[in-house]
């Protein structure tokens, strides 16, 4: 169990990272490749990865170069996922560049008492070897994540909803209501599993929240507690289509495709709505919104969560896809 204590300092200084952050994501998504946990959940992603890396190449680097960096343990080395990362990719890998020789050696002999490092691992405080890392780094996220990204980015999307609106309810502590079956919040303390007995002590620093796509099962914190403290945790996942249905992609107007209640439901579910602001907004009763929002979700425009006593509707890339194919487009000069 991980024990991550606040005091009201703590609380008005957590946050929610913006975007994936795709340090973790990478190492998260590796984790998936080495056991069938949640296997389920990712199983299109499963598929097309194993093919991409197969067809490019990379798979002798993943095996040798990236696996033995970031096995499926209770510890890898943190250098790895620098908070740079919740930037963007072209900062985390400058911090992973610039991460000072003492602490590569120092979390590569950790990762080695935990589960063993691989024999080469001090050629990492080497300059060179870590531009290589990076190089490795770089190529197996454009080949299997950032295709997938405007999904992932979806996902992130609806979980700031929710938690914005968790914060609207119940002040700065919603913010850590209904993170998921592996947390709890007591306060002044959030309960998380964790394959670790464990006390984290913000002192005053606060709590970055980084949900993931590819995370399954316990939230991950930083082994080192003097660093900035972060908790990834895993996203709900429940799988939708990959591509617009062919009515949908036909390109006609909104209205038209869909019929103007339920093309209004959709328009409405942008900035994320619950079933009775749903209903308020395109002027039908609440059944008939639960039942536009299933025909919606079934076809892969919207995605729903229990978010409370209510269910939060925002939309998935298919959906914001298809409401900025119909958007007017300005006249130009």
């Amino acid at each position: 169990m991980l024990r991550i204590h606040f005091t009201d300092t703590d609380l008005n200084r957590t946050r929610l990272a913006p975007a994936p952050d795709p340090l973790w994501e990478i190492c998260t998504s590796l984790h998936r490749l080495q056991t069938r946990h949640g296997r389920w959940a990712h199983a299109d992603w499963y598929r097309a990865a194993r093919t991409r890396l197969h067809t490019t190449d990379f798979g002798r680097t993943l095996r040798t170069f990236l696996l033995p960096l970031m096995p499926r343990a209770a510890y890898f080395p943190d250098f790895l996922t620098p908070v740079e990362g919740v930037e963007g990719l072209d900062a985390g890998l400058d911090a992973v560049l610039g991460t000072p020789r003492h602490r590569v050696l120092h979390e590569l002999n950790l990762l080695d008492r935990s589960t063993g490092a691989p024999a080469w691992g001090p050629r990492l405080a080497e300059p060179d070897t870590r531009k290589d890392l990076v190089r490795a780094l770089r190529t197996y996220h454009d080949t299997v994540i950032a295709p997938y990204g405007d999904r992932i980015q979806a996902r992130i999307d609806a979980e700031r909803a929710a938690r914005a609106r968790a914060v609207l309810s119940h002040g700065a502590e919603g913010i850590l209501h209904n993170l998921g079956p592996a947390l709890h919040w007591r306060r002044p303390v959030l309960h998380a599993l964790y394959p670790l007995d464990r006390d984290l002590r913000l002192e005053g620093r606060g709590l970055l929240l980084i949900p993931s796509y590819f995370c399954w099962g316990n939230p991950v914190a930083f082994g080192d507690a003097t660093l900035d403290p972060v908790l990834l945790y895993p996203l709900t996942h429940e799988p939708y289509p990959c591509a617009l249905p062919a009515d949908l992609a036909s390109g006609a107007p909104l209205t038209a495709l869909l019929g103007r209640t339920r093309a209004g439901v959709l328009r409405a579910v942008a900035l994320g709505a619950t079933t009775g602001e749903l209903a308020r907004a395109a002027g039908v009763s609440a059944s008939s919104a639960s039942q536009h929002t299933a025909a919606l979700r079934a076809a892969g425009l919207v995605t729903s969560r229990r978010h409370a006593t209510c269910v939060l509707h925002t939309l998935t890339p298919l959906g914001a896809a298809l409401l900025r194919a119909n958007s007017p487009v300005p006249d130009r000069a």
